[in-house]
């Protein structure tokens, strides 16, 4: 039997991460310190009320093992945008405006080259959400700190902060079967199931290529393929929620569409298909590389870990469809109906002519 390449098996394992994630209940002894009113609970989180009828949504997010990508290219300048992404994308679910943007940055060593890098990419970032870099943190913790190559390691943590009124929450209950999942076109791999990707994608971790191989139908070097970063959703999002009712988002990460389990807890009866996949030729080139080296990803996993396409996703009522695609379109990042809600628990994935649940 061909070997089984899983997240699991190159050490990201979801079933220990669901029982680890069972520790946050003892936060929710914090909530009665907030000032101003109750915290709200929503599909991915909390947010807390700030003054008379807004609320802020703080997020805080990495950009995990990407930074190894980056090293590997010996290319720093876009691994920011990443980080800014990463962040101001959660925050844009709640239907918050993010405001601000900080990192924390550790390192090997703080080379001033490398750190001037970092800097070009974050701007670049937050210009694109238009937030505010009112400052971060790098901190020099070359114990902690290897990296790939010596002297150039780091890691990356983003937190971003948003501002929503009561009346435009996306709550995320509410979901009837016949609404319409929209999906956001992604620009490729994002920052998620890169250590799946890196190891049947890259000799030094055990794939199949080098890092500047160019393997078909792919049109420029490898690394930089998956180097490419992060789309940021805020402008079209905040521009599709200001005339058309946005019932849910969803930015599609860590788990893939397995998030979209999250939503059958705020409306009960419901489920998930999803039938319109375009997943750009890196996520081939995953599958292919896998298969190559005589083992195998499954379909499965490719949904429970990738994007396959689609970097974010929003449910609007079945009449607004048209409507959010044109203003999504006319605000710059290409969308499409990707599925729908259904009156059957669970998310089914319809891929290459046959019907697949996924399952934690």
């Amino acid at each position: 039997m061909p070997r089984e390449y899983t997240y699991a098996s190159v050490g990201v394992d979801r079933g220990l991460r669901v029982k680890a994630k069972g520790a946050l209940r003892f936060l929710r002894r914090t909530y009665g310190f907030s000032r101003y009113g109750d915290v709200v609970r929503l599909p991915y989180g909390v947010i807390f009320p700030f003054r008379e009828g807004f609320y802020l949504d703080l997020v805080i997010e990495g950009v995990g093992t990407k930074v190894l990508v980056a090293q590997l290219a010996d290319k720093y300048d876009t691994i920011g945008v990443d980080g800014v992404a990463m962040a101001v994308n959660d925050v844009i679910r709640s239907g918050a405006r993010p405001l601000a943007v900080v990192d924390n940055i550790h390192t090997q060593v703080s080379d001033p080259t490398l750190v001037r890098e970092w800097m070009k990419g974050i701007v670049r970032g937050a210009v694109e959400a238009e937030c505010v870099v009112p400052g971060g943190e790098i901190g020099d913790v070359a114990e902690l700190i290897k990296g790939l190559v010596e002297g150039k390691g780091f890691d990356m943590v983003f937190a971003s902060v948003g501002e929503v009124s009561k009346d435009k929450i996306i709550y995320g209950g509410d979901l009837k079967p016949g609404d319409v999942v929209v999906g956001l076109r992604s620009s490729g791999i994002h920052s998620n199931g890169v250590t799946l990707a890196r190891k049947v994608l890259f000799r030094c971790w055990g794939g199949k290529y080098e890092p500047f191989d160019v393997p078909e139908p792919l049109e420029r070097e490898l690394v930089y393929e998956v180097l490419e970063p992060t789309r940021i959703y805020v402008k079209p999002f905040l521009q599709v929620v200001d005339e058309v009712r946005v019932k849910a988002a969803v930015h599609i990460t860590g788990d893939a569409y397995l998030k979209f389990d999250r939503l059958m807890l705020f409306s009960k009866g419901i489920g998930f298909e999803f039938d319109n996949f375009k997943p750009q030729p890196i996520f081939d080139v995953i599958q292919r590389a896998a298969s190559e080296l005589g083992g195998k990803i499954s379909d499965e996993e490719m949904f429970k870990t990738f994007n396959m396409g689609w970097g974010f996703a929003i449910i609007v009522n079945k009449r607004d469809v048209d409507k959010a695609v044109d203003v999504l379109e006319r605000s710059g990042v290409h969308a499409e109906a990707i599925g729908r809600v259904t009156g059957t628990r669970g998310v089914r994935i319809l891929y290459k002519g046959r019907k697949m649940i996924l399952k934690r």
